[in-house]
Parts: C-alpha cells; structure tokens; sequence
C-alpha cells in the first residue's frame, strides 16, 4: 500500500516504517495521523511483524505538529466559544491514539533518530520501547516556545524515562536537549556517528528481537510496562498472572534444541486479532 507520509516495508519479521517528507521536515499534519493510525492497528490486528523501527529521512526526525492540525478536525482554536473549546479534547483524543498504539504494540518499538526531535516528535519516540540516535540529534520540547503547553504524552512518559528535574527543565524553557546529554539521562540507548550505522544497528537489533519467541517478548513488555505505572507488590501479583497464561514448555525446549543442534530458533508467530467489525455474519 502506498502512503503520503510513510513508507513501510516488512522482511524477516521486521517492520520498518519510515518517515518520508523531508521537504517539510516530516511534519505531523492531519493525513499523518490518519496513515499512522491505520498503519500501526493493522500491525497490530494482522501480526505480520515480530519488532518495528521507526526511522526518518532528511536531516530532521520531524519538526513535530504542522500547523494544519489546528484548523481542520475539529481543532480550529476559537477560544472564545465554549462549544468549539470542548472538542479539543476529542481531537487530542484522536491524536493521543496514534501514540498509545506505539506504546500497547504486540511488539517492542524501536525509534531512529536523527537531527531535530521536535513537539510532537518527542510525544512519539517516548511511546517507543528503545531509542537510538545520531550524535548530531537534539530533543525539543518546542509548544512552550509557541505559547501552549505539550499536550500529546510528552510530560505524562517523559518523567517516567528521565528525571523529572530535565523535564521541568525542558518543558518550561524550550531549550534543546542534545544527544550527549540525552545519553546521560538515559533518554536514548546509543549514539551513532552516522544516520545509516544508526540504521542499520537499530534493524539489527529488530533482527534479534524477532529471533525471540514473540509471546514472552509480549509478555516482557506487558510486564515492564506495567511495573513502572504500579507497585512492585502489584506488578509481582499481574507477574504471576501474566506468566501462567503465557507459559509454553515448547518455547523452553526450542530454545535448548536450537542451541544444541547449532542452528536458529523457530518460534510461532502471535496469531492474528479477529474483530466483530471483519466478520461475515448475517444477523438471524
């Protein structure tokens, strides 16, 4: 399928989703939510991939919201009409499903990073798993310097990878966050001296994902998500849960045959999602 802000390509189990308007500084306008979304449910439904990266092109990730968002889709900012004001909410709503996509894949998420990693870039690559970047990337919490405040997970997932006092620090001046520092407080795993080595290391370790039973990696991400939005006491509990219905002897004994026998792992895929809305059903 064709698609004006991406390009996506799937081999070995590895999703690559690309971001493809450089020209304009692959911002986020109203078609690159609605190609995002659709992308990253039919990902989701169908199974097809085990790991995704998502990468850019140009010298930019993306400058972040373009300013068509505000003026179609129900988010024409007419503050002085009460009415208008309360679909903003249903808006975000839309534009908060794209990323909440990113983060409850079936599949851990890795992002590519190079150059400006602005707005709405930052509220994306903090829904991913793992963050890769370039040494010439910054971070930019850029709606304070129009006037508003960041509204798309940016300060609800950002705390929650960096210490709070850099993103009081980020969120309340604007200023940029370079890629060493970026390092340093842990927003990003690794830096590259080029966009192609980033490249190929973040579809190399895509590869190694998708070596790895895709049930326990979805279990590892349920788990690891869940731990860092509740108690050690209730993510021990959901543990137990998550693991006796996710447990498979058959994954356990691939693993000691493959290693044995010096050859790779063949795991079964997730199987696809059925929904009420596909099926052929006459009502009766």
């Amino acid at each position: 399928m064709t698609y004006q802000c991406f390009s996506l390509n799937i081999s070995n189990k590895v999703a690559h989703l690309q971001l493809n308007r450089p020209a304009s500084m692959n911002t986020m306008q109203p078609v690159f939510w609605r190609e995002l979304t659709g992308i990253l449910q039919t990902l989701q439904r169908e199974a097809s991939a085990r790991a995704l990266v998502i990468s850019s092109t140009g010298k930019h990730f993306t400058a972040g919201m373009s300013l068509d968002v505000f003026s179609s889709g129900g988010m024409t900012m007419d503050d002085l009409t009460a009415v208008v004001r309360a679909n903003i909410v249903l808006a975000l709503q839309d534009m908060h499903q794209a990323f909440n996509l990113i983060e409850t894949l079936r599949m851990p998420v890795i992002s590519a990073i190079q150059g400006g990693c602005i707005g709405g870039g930052v509220d994306m690559v903090c829904a991913s798993d793992i963050r890769l970047a370039t040494t010439d990337a910054f971070f930019c919490i850029q709606e304070i310097n129009i006037g508003m405040t960041a509204d798309l997970g940016t300060l609800q997932r950002l705390p929650k990878l960096i210490p709070e006092g850099i993103v009081h620090e980020m969120a309340y001046t604007g200023r940029r966050l370079p890629a060493q520092r970026a390092l340093a407080v842990g927003l990003v795993n690794e830096l590259f001296d080029t966009q192609e080595n980033m490249l190929a290391a973040a579809l190399q370790m895509a590869a190694e994902i998708a070596e790895k039973p895709p049930v326990a990696i979805w279990g590892s991400k349920q788990a690891i998500h869940y731990a860092r939005d509740h108690s050690t006491h209730d993510a021990l509990q959901q543990m137990g849960w998550l693991q006796s219905g996710i447990w498979q002897n058959s994954n356990l004994m691939e693993a000691f045959m493959a290693k044995q026998q010096g050859r790779p792992t063949e795991y079964a895929d997730l199987l696809p999602i059925s929904s009420f809305a596909d099926a052929a059903y006459q009502v009766k």
